[in-house]
């Protein structure tokens, strides 16, 4: 059973950045590929970011592509999104994201995911 603890969400200005962290515990962290998600109040849980287990292939939503970075430290069992130039319309709840251990290939539908972390609030002032 992985567990999972996102951080490093706030308050931050049109424009700025923000890096968020995700702590995993509870399993073998390199063989899990791992996603971000976002869900605004009102609107579905969408896809962000996701990178792979064994190359650290990376595949990012259009909406986010050349603003936003996701990367992993397998060492510290974390992964992280690094966020910039964001927009209000980022705004949203970010939740971190497991695969079932050893699958290849990225996965961009909530469905697709066997773990979650609990969210952290971002959002992004005009």
């Amino acid at each position: 059973q992985v567990q999972l603890v996102e951080s490093g969400g706030g308050l931050v200005q049109a424009g700025g950045s923000l890096r968020l962290s995700c702590a995993a515990s509870g399993g073998t962290f390199s063989r899990h590929a791992m996603g971000w998600f976002r869900q605004a109040p009102g609107k579905e849980r969408e896809f962000v970011a996701a990178i792979g287990w064994r190359s650290a292939t990376t595949y990012y939503d259009d909406s986010v592509k050349g603003r936003f970075t996701i990367s992993r430290d397998n060492a510290k069992n974390t992964v992280y999104l690094q966020m910039n130039s964001l927009k209000p319309e980022d705004t949203a709840v970010y939740y971190c994201a497991a695969r079932s251990q050893f699958i290849l290939g990225l996965a961009t539908t909530p469905g697709e995911y066997a773990y979650w972390g609990q969210g952290t609030q971002v959002t992004v002032s005009s």
